[in-house]
């Protein structure tokens, strides 16, 4: 058995990508996993148990999120919860795929991308910090390299909302720590799922040292292990996963 075996991850948006990835990697040394989406389990997603271990959750709406993490908390057989990562997010687009920019993006959008990709993981992580701490838990929060810079596919609502993620994680890592949970963020660049926009080859030509781009698998090992003991004393990063393509 896995020294991890009987450690619990709470994992949003898990259903496709990276989500999908980061199950597989927790699952494979010895993690429970509890996974949360606005759709219902996915016969697709090819781990055992999961569609007990499942949340059917709408991340937007507000008002169903406290009776959501109602439930999460009934799934922690000992009311130990060892790992909460936030990776949940949307980011609408203009018909034919194009980017929503600030002169384009109404009100109605700019507060569903906000609840789902900022509102919602503080809430989440409010909601379960008792048993988190109970579990000397970690909370990794799922940001993107378009919160740092203008992105020529992801929107305005999503490239703020990810950057203000950014800011919360720091804020998060100050105010969890004393109550021995450790709060990190990833930033992803372009990693190859079935949602990569068109024109993301030339991205990867010209912006790209390393000239391909990420697999999920790379960034479900880096948030494996920001969870795991070997990461006891990193609080407050936000690590870059883009083969250097912020630099």
């Amino acid at each position: 058995m896995s020294s991890d075996s009987g450690k619990t991850l709470v994992l949003t948006g898990a259903s496709r990508g990276i989500g999908h990835a980061t199950v597989k990697r927790f699952s494979a040394a010895g993690w429970r996993v509890i996974t949360v989406s606005r759709q219902a389990f996915s016969e697709d997603c090819p781990w055992e148990g999961g569609e007990e271990n499942h949340v059917q959750l709408d991340l937007a709406d507000m008002e169903k999120l406290p009776a959501g993490i109602e439930e999460m908390r009934k799934r922690l057989r000992d009311g130990k919860l060892h790992a909460l990562v936030n990776n949940a997010g949307i980011s609408p687009k203009l018909p034919g795929g194009k980017r929503m920019s600030s002169l384009e993006t109404d009100y109605a959008d700019w507060l569903k991308v906000f609840n789902v990709n900022f509102f919602a993981t503080i809430l989440l992580a409010r909601g379960l910090v008792k048993e988190l701490q109970a579990g000397g838990g970690s909370i990794v929060n799922v940001t993107s390299i378009a919160g740092s810079r203008v992105h020529p596919f992801a929107g305005t609502a999503y490239a703020t909302s990810k950057a203000a993620l950014a800011g919360l994680t720091r804020e998060m890592a100050h105010d969890f720590a004393p109550l021995g949970i450790r709060v990190n963020a990833i930033a992803p660049g372009e990693i190859e799922t079935k949602i990569l926009s068109p024109g993301t080859d030339e991205i990867v030509r010209r912006d790209i040292p390393m000239h391909r781009l990420g697999k999920p698998e790379e960034v479900a090992s880096t948030i494996y292990f920001l969870c795991s003991p070997q990461a006891s004393y990193v609080n407050g990063a936000e690590i870059h996963i883009n083969g250097g393509q912020h630099v």
